[in-house]
């Protein structure tokens, strides 16, 4: 199906009562299978791990059935929290052995960091989308207790953020890894990758024993991520010197516009508890005139990526680029603009916006992050649009339960066809799924 036509179908078809009851019974299913007792994994198979931004999308979807669950997805994630306030984007579960994850526990050493918990972690991090987990976790199941436990922990993630990785002092916040865009192997990171040297692997890629390397990053991508990795842990996880001796300082514009949500997020949050608002709403208020001032194109209607080594724009048009819509403080006519971005080079209209603009040059409809479309950011966008243009969001709603009744919940899609791709049972597909569905 082309993708006009599959267009129009998004606008008219829609999910019979009956096998919307099935499809949140299965999404359902799929959350209690990945649920070990304290935490979620990903996926049994490809992601046996807990995932710092993957358990802050699965908190939302089970906080409308199993809200304790929800609460302590959160909670079990921080108890791994650093003592620099940073959340590791991998916290290790003991009981799965070495070998069934690359890199596992013995590769990032985390013990050997002064600032590491317990818990065997990675020491990169993730998009912050965790504040907005849990007060969106509270406003489906209210409970003050919680909000008061977490929130000193998600306050100190965010200083983290704000005291740390904002080496160029232009209030942007920087990420060291691609992993930590969670859009692992975006077509933006190729410009700034190429200048990290590679070396061949020395372990065996476990990824690819689950999912086909047509799927996957290539080799070269891995290496570079190993590498960068590597000089990172080296380094001893800082980041008092990372314009001078890192090879990857990025400020990208999905990690910044959820650092301002979160801000938002912390805001509604203290005011909750008791606490002082402001200081959150001024921080969300200067991220995003910072976000303006850096990163918005005018003449792509986007956000960009900015390669802070070098100072560039990184002019590739992905999806990250319209997750700024999610920053309340956002200025209507560059909302706007967003949103004519979304449907004109995104294909709103047509199904889950592609992680990357189709007829790009490195558009692949079914490689990881360089073209499929994920169940998370069109979360996000609908997120950003239900206060904005409310029909729009409706229709992306609908879109997203229309592709996981056909595909089921998979880790990414076809943009056109909606044929899933990566892992099956995916944790934020079934997650994100329920949580529209219960907005309906």
């Amino acid at each position: 199906m082309t993708a006009p036509l599959r267009a129009q179908a998004s606008r008219t078809a829609t999910v019979a009562a009956p096998a919307i009851d099935d499809l949140r019974e299965a999404a359902v299913r799929v959350l209690s299978a990945n649920w070990t007792g304290t935490h979620s994994v990903p996926s049994r198979t490809l992601y046996p791990h807990q995932w710092s931004w993957d358990s802050a999308f699965i908190a939302i979807g089970l906080a409308g059935w199993a809200p304790e669950r929800a609460r302590r997805e959160l909670l079990t994630l921080f108890d791994a929290q650093w003592r620099d306030g940073r959340i590791p984007h991998i916290v290790f579960s003991p009981s799965v052995p070495e070998e069934a994850y690359f890199p596992g526990p013995a590769f990032w050493r985390s013990h050997e960091a002064p600032a590491a918990p317990r818990a065997a972690t990675s020491g990169i991090v993730q998009p912050p989308v965790h504040a907005l987990a849990a007060w969106r976790v509270h406003q489906l199941a209210p409970d003050r207790a919680f909000l008061r436990e977490i929130y000193p922990r998600l306050v100190a993630q965010q200083e983290y953020l704000r005291t740390h990785r904002r080496p160029a002092g232009d209030g942007l916040v920087a990420i060291v890894h691609p992993w930590e865009s969670g859009m692992d192997n975006s077509p933006a990171w190729d410009e700034p990758l190429a200048a990290v040297p590679a070396e061949p692997l020395r372990e065996r890629r476990r990824d690819l024993t689950h999912v086909a390397a047509d799927e996957r990053p290539t080799d070269l991508d891995y290496q570079r991520y190993v590498a960068l990795a590597t000089a990172y842990r080296d380094g001893g996880y800082r980041d008092d010197r990372l314009l001078d001796e890192h090879a990857f300082v990025v400020a990208d514009p999905l990690f910044n516009a959820a650092y301002g949500a979160a801000e938002a997020a912390l805001a509604d949050i203290a005011a909750e508890i008791g606490g002082d608002p402001y200081p959150h709403l001024e921080e969300a208020e200067a991220v995003t005139r910072a976000m303006i001032d850096r990163l918005f194109d005018p003449t792509r209607n986007l956000f960009l990526a900015r390669d802070l080594l070098t100072g560039k724009a990184l002019p590739v048009d992905s999806v990250a680029g319209l997750i700024p819509l999610i920053l309340p403080d956002l200025p209507g006519d560059i909302a706007d603009r967003l949103i004519d971005t979304a449907v004109t080079r995104f294909g709103l209209y047509a199904g889950l916006p592609p992680s990357y603009a189709p007829g790009g040059p490195a558009f692949e409809r079914a490689r990881y992050w360089r073209g499929p479309a994920w169940v998370n950011t069109a979360w996000l966008l609908w997120h950003g649009l239900r206060q904005r243009r409310a029909e729009l969001a409706t229709l992306l709603a609908e879109s997203i339960i229309q592709v996981t009744a056909t595909s089921g919940f998979r880790e990414y899609f076809d943009p056109f066809t909606w044929e899933g791709h990566g892992c099956h049972d995916f944790g934020w597909s079934a997650a994100l799924t329920l949580d529209v569905l219960d907005a309906r």
